[in-house]
């Protein structure tokens, strides 16, 4: 029996000294919780079509000359300038296309406007005339270039404009008002200007915009009472201040 306890004991000790021996396995350390950073936001892209309301005020000078054919008048010929000034508002409707920061666009828009001035002159003791010149509306057919800051777009534009222009001369004396002559015109000309725009959302915009406009004018019309025909010819020159509201089609959310 002593024999027996000796050789477990041995048995035991090489055992433990062989577990020793035995080379443990590499236990990697704790892996950290992962961070995650949220995206950064969206770049605004102004590709679509659109469509706006504006308003704002213009001021507009003209120089020319009229002219009569006819009548006791014939060959008289004056030169003239006049200036209007007032509100304008109107609509815009147009579509751009954006790569990278470069924006490309067309636009069309339409005003109403209330250029205006009246001018009085004496014709004699209570007789009065008065010559009044107004720009009724106006409209442009343009392209657009712009660069964008994101939301932010600085951009210039250019193209066709038509200017509807109007002259009217009015006697009164004894109480009693006479239309004695009235010309009106809608030439085309041309409209060159800038402006910026900014994207309050992905639907709604806001933007300033200047433009010049310019086109030559010629009307004629009949010189009632005394005969002839007067035709009066000029050049038309339009600045515009504008702020408008512009919304994106289609509405997405």
């Amino acid at each position: 029996m002593r024999f027996v306890g000796i050789w477990l004991a041995a048995a035991c000790a090489a055992t433990a000294a062989n577990a020793a021996d035995i080379e443990q396995p590499n236990i990697p350390p704790p892996v950290p919780p992962a961070v995650y950073a949220p995206a950064p936001p969206a770049i605004y892209n102004w590709t679509g079509f659109y469509i706006g309301v504006d308003g704002g005020y213009g001021w507009a000078s003209s120089t020319g000359r009229a002219t009569v054919a006819g009548g006791p008048f014939n060959g008289l010929s004056v030169a003239n300038s006049a200036s209007v000034q007032g509100a304008i508002a109107g609509g815009v409707i147009g579509f751009n296309w954006q790569t990278g920061p470069l924006v490309l666009g067309i636009e069309g828009d339409g005003e109403w406007s209330g250029q205006s001035n009246t001018l009085n002159f004496s014709c004699g003791a209570g007789c009065n005339l008065s010559e009044t010149g107004a720009i009724k509306w106006l409209a442009t057919a343009r392209a657009r270039v712009g660069y964008a800051f994101d939301r932010l777009l600085i951009y210039g534009t250019g193209g066709v404009a038509w200017l509807n222009a109007t002259d009217n001369l009015n006697a009164s004396a004894g109480g009693i008002t006479a239309n004695l002559l009235s010309l009106s015109s809608t030439p085309i000309g041309f409209a060159v200007g800038g402006g910026v725009e900014y994207a309050f959302t992905n639907n709604i915009s806001a933007r300033a915009e200047y433009l010049f406009m310019q086109a030559a004018a010629t009307a004629s019309a009949p010189i009632p009472i005394v005969g002839g025909t007067i035709t009066e010819t000029g050049t038309i020159r339009d600045n515009l201040v504008r702020a408008g509201i512009n919304i994106r089609l289609p509405i997405t959310p």
